[in-house]
């Protein structure tokens, strides 16, 4: 079993603290929604678990060894990250870009071997990419962009997946497949963590929520008993109505004022 944890960690930057003593154990299997509105801290917390952000106080753990005494293809042939709002500038293809989440595994020189090039083939489809897989990525729209991103980051099949609002500037169906898949890869076994302002997609979903305000954790556990209407006034300060069970669980909401 995959363990990642964070042991109160602290970032501050220019005199702010942007992280303030936060820490979390996760485990294979869990499909961890991380919530709260911006500026909470989420996508700085996301990077300090990749490993990309160092922690002012506090360490970020793999199976209890600190993330700076892993070598770094190590760490990258493990964890595979997707920060917000992803770009890309060079005219390469699809299918190109997609590769690249295999760099810890590729040969140097040479064609991608034929496993390669299946695996590339089935992270295009799953992300209904299959057909602008020679198309120029500099081309694509935002939401083609971000699937294009997701499967990057899903190709290497690693253990740990962190992915920083997953979902944004996707149309509702794309939306509803990318969080399925975040959800079926968590249920074969491996760590996926994402940032989430969809909380009707991440009730359904997710096994598991934390809820960040003002760089706090402030609410951590099973989504099923955790995610209350409270929770959400705390965190976002507006009134919550949480209904529904499984797949047919809805987050509806509206302003406290």
């Amino acid at each position: 079993m995959t363990t990642l944890a964070a042991r109160s960690v602290t970032v501050r930057r220019g005199g702010r603290t942007i992280l303030d003593r936060v820490s979390i154990e996760a485990a294979s299997g869990e499909f961890i929604a991380v919530i709260g509105p911006n500026g909470a801290g989420k996508s700085t917390f996301l990077a300090a678990l990749a490993g990309l952000e160092r922690p002012t106080e506090g360490h970020v753990e793999l199976e209890g060894q600190p993330l700076q005494r892993l070598a770094p293809r190590m760490l990258a042939l493990r964890r595979a990250y997707l920060p917000q709002n992803p770009r890309c500038e060079w005219p390469i293809s699809v299918e190109r870009l997609v590769a690249l989440g295999l760099t810890p595994i590729l040969p140097a020189i040479g064609k991608l071997p034929a496993a390669h090039v299946l695996r590339i083939d089935e992270a295009l489809r799953l992300c209904d990419l299959f057909d602008q897989r020679l198309q120029a990525v500099t081309t694509l729209s935002g939401g083609e962009l971000a699937r294009a991103m997701l499967a990057r980051a899903m190709v290497g099949q690693p253990e740990i997946l962190i992915v920083d609002e997953p979902v944004a500037g996707l149309d509702p169906r794309h939306a509803l497949d990318a969080t399925q898949r975040l959800a079926a890869y968590s249920r074969a076994g491996r760590l996926v963590i994402a940032s989430m302002h969809d909380l009707t997609l991440a009730a359904r979903y997710a096994s598991r929520v934390l809820a960040m305000t003002v760089g706090r954790a402030i609410g951590d556990g099973p989504m099923a008993t955790t995610l209350t209407a409270a929770l959400v006034k705390e965190t976002f300060g507006v009134e919550a109505c949480v209904s529904g069970e499984g797949e047919s669980r809805y987050v509806d909401y509206r302003s406290a004022g």
